[in-house]
């Protein structure tokens, strides 16, 4: 019987056989290996130039899970390069069929043991084949056709084993390799793990259809497909069968006569509902889950890969458009480094350089007809250079931006994903200059105020402590201040953002009920105050630059 340590070592040869033995020793397998000559860090693939396809075969032999992961890294082009993305991207989660004799008992153990009876037709030989599910055509006693994907039996257990080894392989990489260190692989890792057991959970995968059918429940430009929740458990999914032809079938599409401006203009507007409007989004719109239906309605299926936009990334968001919308390289550095976390020092100055190169690619257009697509891979690579680290949402959401972009220019030669884009990124920008968010901002301005003033007294008692018993003595260099000033600066703008939005609520309130002298009588006041606050700080800023400059730091 196959144990854990044979796949760790059927895992240790196959890699080390593909020329990957660098990878070997930096996960800690090269004592898997059955050889007397252990790999070294140091060893590289055979041929650089072939070492993306050398890894795409490797993880085609090492099975579902890795060929899941491949598909995964395809992704993200901050963390490869648009070669090995290019390879990745032929990994096709394709695989044998298993034979119905062994299909049918899962099916029955999850729907009962007349299964087969509920529906009218079953046929019996897949659609498709893919590492965790096979899906059949059937159709149900009430007349509707329907398409059934059950799990694969044994594929659970498999997959726990080999996300078990991963996870395993990352912690001791990230222990021992800085590569590992500097792009967070034990995180990548288990954000990973988490995404491919939700695909094994085939009710997560119906929780989605049925969330984006609400969503669009009013379109009618897009259609979703119906789940029979009768019909489904974990291992088993029945949904509406949709009909029509391939997205990418242009001539296919004209002799329907379907306008292709107006359908692709439809599946960009879509795309920019969920991000903008819905906040949950479908993270994989490649061809194969996109139809074209009579009258060219857009039929989408395969709500496995989703990603979601929490306040968070949309505040994230709206900074990193402010920054765009003003071609301003110092602001797009600011928020690129606030969405990306890293365990490296960036080089603030050399980020601002490139992202100027970046700017420069659309200068003198508005981002309306600004090259979308081109923007972004060339921001991926910047990402890439300062070993900056991209959330997954943020990931999946370039990464569907640029898909879209593709599509659309292949129904229409004209499109222009800026176009499209622009509309929501202002509208996102202006709503965080509303009422609402000033209120939710002055929560916050409050709450981070009370923990810095609680903290304050026990760190000056420390402090005088210190200067009457020990001395002080300071060590600084400028950098070692950043962390500082840049948490001053924060306190500050909450604190200027809380009085303003003071300022404002009161000031309506006092309007609404006609009493204008004495919103005059508190008016200057306050300004003044907020002011002085402001101007404080400003000052303490300034003088920490200028005690910089003169060395005495």
């Amino acid at each position: 019987m196959k144990t854990h340590l044979d796949r760790y070592r059927q895992i240790a040869e196959i890699l080390y056989r593909n020329g990957f033995g660098y990878l070997v020793a930096a996960s800690g397998l090269e004592n898997r290996l059955p050889f007397r000559r252990r790999p070294q860090p140091s060893d590289r693939p055979p041929g650089a130039a072939n070492a993306p396809e050398y890894l795409r075969r490797a993880l085609e032999e090492l099975g579902p899970t890795f060929v899941k992961m491949g598909q995964l890294l395809s992704t993200r082009q901050d963390l490869l390069p648009p070669r090995y993305q290019q390879e990745l991207a032929k990994l096709q989660d394709k695989a044998e069929p298993v034979p119905w004799e062994q299909i049918q008992p899962v099916l029955q153990a999850e729907l009962g043991s007349d299964a087969m009876e509920r529906f009218s037709a079953f046929g019996t030989a897949p659609l498709a084949s893919a590492s965790i599910g096979q899906v059949y055509a059937a159709r149900l006693r009430s007349g509707a056709d329907v398409v059934v994907k059950i799990r694969r039996p044994g594929v659970e257990e498999e997959v726990n084993e080999d996300l078990d080894i991963l996870l395993g392989l990352a912690g001791y990489a990230g222990r021992h390799w800085e590569a590992a260190r500097d792009y967070d692989v034990k995180g990548l890792m288990e954000e990973f793990a988490e995404t491919l057991r939700e695909e094994l959970d085939y009710q997560q995968e119906a929780r989605n259809t049925n969330r984006f059918a609400l969503n669009f429940q009013d379109s009618a430009t897009v259609h979703i497909p119906k789940v029979y929740a009768d019909f489904s458990t974990s291992k088993v999914l029945t949904q509406q069968r949709l009909y029509g032809l391939k997205v990418t079938d242009t001539a296919a599409i004209d002799a329907a006569g379907i306008d292709r401006r107006a359908l692709a203009a439809d599946a960009a507007a879509a795309e920019m509902k969920m991000v903008f409007e819905d906040g949950f989004f479908h993270a994989d719109p490649h061809p194969g889950n996109i139809f074209v239906e009579k009258g060219g309605r857009i039929g989408l299926i395969d709500f496995g890969m989703v990603g979601e936009v929490d306040d968070r990334l949309r505040s994230q968001l709206s900074a990193l458009f402010v920054a765009v919308f003003r071609k301003d390289a110092e602001r797009m550095a600011s928020a690129l480094i606030r969405m990306c976390p890293t365990s490296r020092r960036v080089d603030r100055i050399q980020l601002r350089l490139d992202l100027q190169q970046l700017i420069r690619l659309y200068d003198g257009r508005t981002l309306g007809n600004a090259p979308v697509g081109r923007i972004i891979n060339v921001g991926m690579g910047i990402i890439r250079t300062h070993h900056l680290q991209l959330p997954r949402e943020m990931a999946l959401l370039l990464r569907m931006l640029i898909m879209t972009e593709g599509m659309g220019e292949v129904l229409d030669p004209d499109f222009s994903m800026g176009e499209t884009l622009a509309p929501y990124a202002r509208r996102m920008t202006m709503r965080q200059m509303n009422p609402v968010t000033f209120v939710r901002r002055l929560g916050q301005a409050g709450a981070e105020t009370l923990e810095l003033s609680a903290e304050l007294p026990d760190q000056v008692r420390r402090l005088l402590t210190t200067l009457d018993f020990e001395g002080l003595e300071i060590h600084l260099r400028a950098e070692e201040l950043a962390p500082l000033v840049v948490r001053l600066e924060k306190v500050g703008n909450r604190m200027v953002a809380a009085i303003f939005a003071a300022a404002f609520i009161r000031g309506v309130g006092e309007l609404a009920l006609g009493d204008a002298e004495r919103w005059k009588s508190w008016q200057a006041p306050l300004m003044t105050a907020g002011l002085a606050s402001t101007g404080a700080l400003g000052g303490y800023l300034a003088w920490t630059a200028r005690k910089q400059r003169m060395g005495r730091y």
